[in-house]
């Protein structure tokens, strides 16, 4: 994603038989977000109920009488919020309301797929509460996470986020794939019917990417800073046509247009420390630049040969309200 001559930013070229994906999105539950714990000059006493998006990503077969290969990128929240581990529910009750239904699996349904037979792969973008929803509902799926994910659900990722709020056994161990360390010596990994390449930067903006199909068609993206693990995805939906899915890079798109910025509040260990929604604040700022400069390309006026990006974030309830007819079985 080199600049080019005329100084915006350009993404790969599509091969000669380039192939593209559809996209959907996905009710996944909602969850209640009081205002000053995520931006600036935040009104106080602001509560917002936002969505918790998934998505289904549909590759087509390179061979024409087979279906595609479907992917759900997050699960959104538990149906069944007693689920959760007790140190969780806590949590959730200062979330309410919490809206369960419809979530992934409905939604699946509702638009005539079957989770358990008709979805390959689930990728999560990372495993807080309210992107992991029921992984049970998909027992055919290979799970691919970030690197670090499993040693953070059983663990924790001190010092906010302690191990009693993940469940351990949240993944099936023998059908996940973990995406290995970026500094890690690069080799393939094999999730399911596919091997995954190594990571590769893509551009001089993202430093770390994997070519999922090794066609170009859809990227992870390394997305460091809010929580281990957490992984965003580049699609390519049409000549020219992109969709970024930023997961929890921000949970109010105007941190990423620059109207706010991130909220930092009193840590509650009497030191006078703050904290952020982020494990690491920095890092989240620095991934936040990168994906801005994808935001200002799809703000843009649409100019043909120009590459065009839609960001999406997974709490952003404008878009929810605004696309309501590119849900499952509509699409982006």
């Amino acid at each position: 994603m080199a600049p080019n001559a005329n100084g915006t930013l350009s993404l790969p070229p599509p091969s000669a038989d380039q192939a593209y994906v559809t996209i959907s999105a996905l009710e996944g539950g909602h969850l209640t977000l009081p205002e000053r714990l995520f931006i600036t000059d935040a009104d106080p006493e602001k509560r917002t109920t936002v969505p918790s998006l998934s998505f289904l990503i549909q590759h087509p077969s390179k061979d024409a009488s087979q279906p595609p290969t479907r992917i759900v990128f997050d699960l959104g929240l538990k149906r069944n919020l007693s689920r959760y581990p007790p140190a969780m529910q806590s949590h959730i009750s200062q979330r309410q309301p919490v809206i369960t239904s419809p979530d992934v699996a409905e939604s699946l349904r509702a638009g005539g797929l079957d989770p358990a037979r008709d979805i390959d792969y689930v990728i999560l973008s990372h495993v807080h509460w309210d992107h992991v929803g029921t992984p049970d509902d998909f027992p055919h799926s290979t799970f691919i996470v970030g690197p670090g994910t499993l040693h953070l659900l059983e663990h924790g990722a001190p010092l906010y986020y302690p191990a009693e709020i993940f469940d351990k056994d949240l993944l099936p161990r023998d059908r996940t794939c973990e995406l290995p360390p970026v500094s890690s010596p690069q080799t393939t990994r094999t999730a399911g019917a596919l091997r995954i390449p190594p990571w590769q930067p893509l551009g001089d903006i993202f430093p770390h990417a994997v070519d999922l199909f090794s066609d170009g068609s859809i990227y992870l993206i390394d997305s460091p800073g809010h929580l281990y693990g957490h992984l965003n995805l580049l699609a390519r939906v049409g000549p020219n046509r992109w969709v970024y899915l930023g997961g929890d890079c921000c949970h109010d798109v105007r941190i990423l247009t620059g109207e706010k910025g991130i909220g930092m509040y009193d840590d509650g260990s009497g030191t006078g420390r703050l904290r952020s929604v982020h494990v690491d604040t920095d890092r989240a700022r620095e991934t936040l630049k990168k994906i801005g400069k994808l935001l200002r390309k799809g703000q843009g006026q649409d100019v043909e040969g120009e590459d065009q990006v839609e960001v999406i974030v997974a709490h952003d309830v404008a878009w929810r309200e605004a696309n309501r007819g590119r849900f499952w079985p509509g699409k982006l």
